[in-house]
């Protein structure tokens, strides 16, 4: 049941704010379920994976995703989580969980300045840009187990020069493909450890999210989105002393 709340709550946020929400997910695993916390980070990419990837049919469907941006960002993406991954097995977690928090604190300042506009006009494809951009992104995607659509939404619109609606959609399938690789390295080095993996909390959230991610886009299009983010960058922040607090110190 507390996954399914969880998961709930990641999906609502991800519904409503279109990125920043699988943040979340990384907190749930660790508090209302319990997780350790090297396998909380697993298993939030495959989670976050998941539910990107369901979200990524839709867009697809609808032509909203530039495969030319999937291609040049996503592919750096990729190779950067993978390495990020295997950082992250080498280390004690709280160094994760600290990098996490920190992350944290920048989406939630992300949100609440969040005034992006579509700028296709002034800005062009930087190839470069979006490579490097990419690789960075993919590094922290795999270190701390998070999805980075608030990083990774700004970069395509901004150095890559999409609409923002094409952006989101985008974004999608860039975590999805970042995330798999993120968690097949995890799987392999902790499946030798012996560690092992909760399939039945991660195929719930999973459901649960996708659920939830339409039940948000469905309030979001009928409430403020401004004071929501806000609100929801608060709340960002306060996740983030609580996991220092908690998990750090």
């Amino acid at each position: 049941m507390l996954a399914f709340v969880g998961a709930l709550i990641i999906g609502l946020s991800l519904g409503l704010f279109g990125s920043g929400g699988s943040i979340l997910t990384v907190p749930v695993l660790l508090y209302l379920i319990g997780m350790p916390a090297e396998l909380a980070i697993a298993s939030s990419l495959l989670i976050v994976a998941g539910i990107s990837l369901f979200g990524s049919v839709h867009n697809g469907m609808k032509r909203l995703i530039s495969w030319r941006h999937v291609a040049w960002f996503g592919l750096p993406g990729m190779l950067g989580t993978y390495g990020g991954a295997w950082a992250g097995t080498l280390i004690d977690s709280r160094w994760q969980l600290l990098v996490f928090a920190l992350l944290m604190i920048v989406a939630a300042i992300f949100m609440w300045r969040s005034n992006l506009k579509d700028v296709t006009t002034l800005a062009g494809f930087h190839k470069p840009k979006v490579i490097a951009d990419g690789l960075l992104v993919g590094i922290v995607t795999g270190f701390v187990g998070v999805g980075g659509g608030f990083l990774i939404v700004p970069a395509l619109v901004l150095m890559g020069g999409l609409p923002i609606a094409v952006s989101v959609a985008t974004s999608l399938l860039i975590i999805a493909m970042k995330s798999f690789v993120g968690f097949a390295k995890y799987y392999l080095v902790f499946s030798s450890q012996g560690l092992q993996f909760d399939w039945s909390v991660i195929g719930l959230m999973i459901l649960a999210g996708i659920a939830g991610s339409y039940v948000g886009g469905w309030i979001g299009r009928r409430l403020a989105k401004e004071k929501l983010q806000r609100g929801f960058a608060v709340f960002l922040t306060l996740m983030a002393i609580v996991v220092i607090t908690q998990s750090v110190l």
